[in-house]
């Protein structure tokens, strides 16, 4: 199923190209995760009702509803560009228009990932490559914080993770890898065509 296809599916609109420059070093340019890699990521890490899924780099909120719709959890989109949240916010209107179970909501702020207060609920946290690890590193750090006055299981998803985002992660002590997606026939020709599931080591 091509791209624009399950954007029909969920009435939104986010395969365009994605114009403009991030405004800091620290943050790169947004890009929406292919359906596909969403699919094979999917078949083997399942999502509940219950799960808080908060999605950093939201953009216009793909990932957001793919999951809302699979799975019904409830998902939060962190994004800083204020043309992206407004679409985002558009696409929410017209998917639950179309898709509206009475299930988990749907939130998206505007506002730099660091300044996202994490919520005691929020127990999912998806990173597609959106800032430097400097970035990375104090998100984390506010992720750790939370749990420590709400403690809770939480696991960390990367996608085409950057060498230093995995590096902090295996060299942390309070993290270990739980599960390796490699994306048939893409893995083979780029190494970071890869999902990589973190949880808390005990």
């Amino acid at each position: 199923m091509k791209e624009r296809h399950f954007d029909e599916l969920l009435n939104i609109k986010t395969e365009q190209d994605q114009m403009g420059m991030p405004r800091s070093i620290h943050y790169n340019r947004y890009e929406p995760t292919p359906y596909g890699a969403l699919q094979e990521l999917f078949q083997v890490y399942e999502l509940k009702e219950s799960d808080r899924v908060v999605d950093f780099g939201s953009g216009k909120g793909r990932l957001n509803f793919f999951i809302h719709y699979l799975f019904g959890s409830t998902v939060i989109g962190v994004e800083m560009t204020e043309q992206f949240h407004q679409e985002a916010v558009e696409n929410r209107k017209n998917y639950l228009k179309k898709n509206n179970g009475g299930r988990g909501g749907i939130e998206f702020h505007c506002c730099l990932a660091e300044e996202y207060e994490i919520q005691p609920g929020d127990n999912v946290f998806y990173f597609f490559n959106p800032f430097s690890v400097q970035i990375f590193m104090k998100v984390i750090n506010h992720i750790l914080f939370s749990i420590e006055s709400s403690p809770r299981d939480i696991e960390i998803v990367l996608y085409y993770s950057s060498d230093d985002y995995v590096h902090y992660l295996e060299n942390h002590p309070l993290f270990e890898l739980k599960k390796e997606i490699k994306l048939s026939g893409e893995y083979e020709h780029n190494v970071y065509e890869r999902f990589l599931v973190y949880g808390m080591a005990y």
